[in-house]
């Protein structure tokens, strides 16, 4: 098992990447990916420049909701709408807020399609005081089989015992694995501690995981849509946006707490609308911003080009959403 090494970073103007100071070690970081663990979204201004302020507003609104692990920069982060300059200030941000929390996990995604890059950005993440890294595998071009398992090998191989997250999003990315496959590469690789499962549905392949010996963890993603069958079997946990991140904590905490019907009854609530949203990435992502906006939690609901935007019917889902939801969404803007 790894070891957990928290760390306090700082920055300045330069965005040099910050020196890791070593707070106590604690158990593997990847028990604290549990319950919901949301992906955090980036702000932007209406003229399209990154928010820093905001963001770390974002963050400490997620922290605030009880979680014990968050994600950046994910599908939801638009991180690929974003330049490295920005990705690695926003990710000291995160940093920040997190390094002197040793109950919470921050999880930094690597998604580069080079094998070299990726494992650099990773190594990087890892100095500045990453306690996971979440591992997109490469799927321009189609890769084979062969060259993507590679790849996942090197990069766990280069930041070992820093525990990883795979994740697996075949409807966004076209990749194709199996359970004998993720195996595999946990057993010859024991930093791979959990998959991010996105397939539609994600069930099976999550309860192939649970039963492998020894199994491997799963978090089920795609907006908590298939999260009741997920949990059902197997799943430890589910990867969300942030702009509604207690309406996920009071479903995860009902099914957990032994009231299933309280968490299917909360959970058919929400399915018309996540299921809707995801039909199109860029679709929930400008719907979660505006979501996010209304509550004040965000100044605005900008998405830099090209983007979804969300035409009168989609903008009053988003008034009834609320209204829905308004026993479990405080406003924010105090």
């Amino acid at each position: 098992m790894g070891i957990r090494t928290r760390v306090s970073t700082a920055r300045d103007a330069t965005n040099e990447v910050p020196v890791p100071a070593e707070t106590p070690a604690v158990p593997d970081a990847s028990v604290l990916v549990r319950g919901v663990s949301p992906v955090l979204e980036v702000p932007f201004t209406d003229t399209g420049e990154v928010d820093v302020h905001g963001f770390r507003r974002v963050v400490r609104y997620v922290l605030g909701t009880g979680v014990t692990s968050m994600m950046f920069p994910g599908f939801a982060s638009e991180y690929y709408k974003l330049a490295e300059d920005e990705r690695r200030t926003l990710t000291g941000i995160l940093l920040e807020e997190t390094g002197s929390r040793p109950d919470v996990a921050a999880i930094i995604a690597v998604q580069d399609h080079a094998t070299q890059l990726a494992v650099a950005r990773a190594r990087e993440a890892v100095a500045a005081g990453a306690d996971l890294i979440n591992l997109l595998p490469p799927h321009f071009l189609s890769p084979s089989r062969r060259a993507l398992v590679d790849h996942v090998r090197t990069v766990l191989d280069a930041i070992a015992p820093t525990p990883v997250v795979l994740q697996y999003a075949p409807a966004e990315t076209g990749t194709s694995l199996d359970s004998a496959t993720l195996a595999a590469i946990a057993a010859a690789h024991p930093n791979l501690k959990l998959v991010k499962v996105e397939s539609s549905p994600p069930g099976r392949l999550i309860e192939e995981l649970a039963a492998l010996d020894p199994p491997l963890a799963a978090i089920e993603g795609y907006a908590g849509v298939h999260l009741p069958d997920a949990l059902r079997r197997g799943a430890v946990g589910t990867q969300p946006g942030c702009s509604f991140t207690e309406v996920y904590v009071e479903i995860w905490r009902r099914f957990t707490e032994g009231d299933e019907a309280g968490g299917e009854e909360l959970h058919r609530r929400l399915l018309p609308f996540i299921s809707y949203w995801m039909l199109d990435t860029e679709l929930i992502i400008a719907a979660e911003k505006q979501i996010s906006a209304r509550r004040g939690l965000i100044g605005s609901a900008f998405c830099r080009s090209p983007a979804h935007v969300l035409d009168t019917e989609e903008l009053r889902r988003i008034d009834v959403f609320l209204d829905e939801f308004a026993d479990l969404l405080p406003d924010l803007s105090g």
